[in-house]
């Protein structure tokens, strides 16, 4: 995949100073994000990394439906904490169906259908991401060994198979409630992601 770096700059956040890099498909014009701190230097220690697929509804409207607006603000406050992180936010919305096709899935989750379903009953993948920009991303910050903050053990195949080195697995256990318990019992028992029972 012919992504290509574009350019780079600081950031401000409310979860502390970051640098922000642009990322760019010139075939799709799909851009993609690394948001980074401590990376002045070649890191010479696994560095934590969080694969983080763009969700505008969670992220920017702060949807009760799933936990990706918390899982990406506790991620800024950790790599924070830590002083060294980046987060690779992926232009795939929806688990990369898309944003008009996540809004009918949810149309069908609304009478009762989980995410998995709703997905198939589109004719679409219950998740169409793909990883092999991260390999050009972390190349680019020099990253070659990393503590992957997920619960998506399909993010650290993909991350394996790309022959990037997970020296660790960082669980992320945030953003539970009322509205998303249907959501998150269905990642844990139909996508195996490694929620325990009892994380919530």
């Amino acid at each position: 995949m012919p992504i290509e770096f574009i350019a780079t700059s600081k950031l401000p956040t409310a979860f502390g100073d970051f640098n922000i890099s642009v990322f760019q498909d010139p075939e799709t014009g799909e851009e993609h994000v690394a948001l980074s701190k401590g990376l002045e230097t070649t890191p010479e220690a696994p560095v934590l990394v969080r694969i983080h697929s763009e969700c505008l509804t969670g992220d920017a409207f702060a949807s009760l439906k799933c936990d990706c607006g918390p899982q990406l603000q506790a991620t800024q406050r950790l790599i924070n904490e830590a002083g060294q992180g980046v987060i690779l936010y992926l232009r795939q919305e929806g688990r990369g169906i898309g944003l008009t096709n996540k809004i009918r899935a949810y149309a069908l989750q609304d009478q009762g259908h989980d995410t998995v379903d709703a997905n198939l009953l589109l004719n679409l993948p219950a998740d169409a991401r793909r990883y092999d920009m991260c390999s050009i991303m972390l190349d680019h910050l020099q990253i070659k060994e990393v503590k992957l903050i997920t619960n998506n053990p399909l993010k650290l195949k993909a991350l394996t198979d790309l022959g990037i080195h997970v020296t660790e697995r960082v669980p992320l256990t945030v953003g539970s409630n009322p509205f998303n318990e249907q959501y998150l019992k269905t990642k844990r028992e139909r996508m195996d992601h490694l929620y325990q029972k009892d994380d919530f």
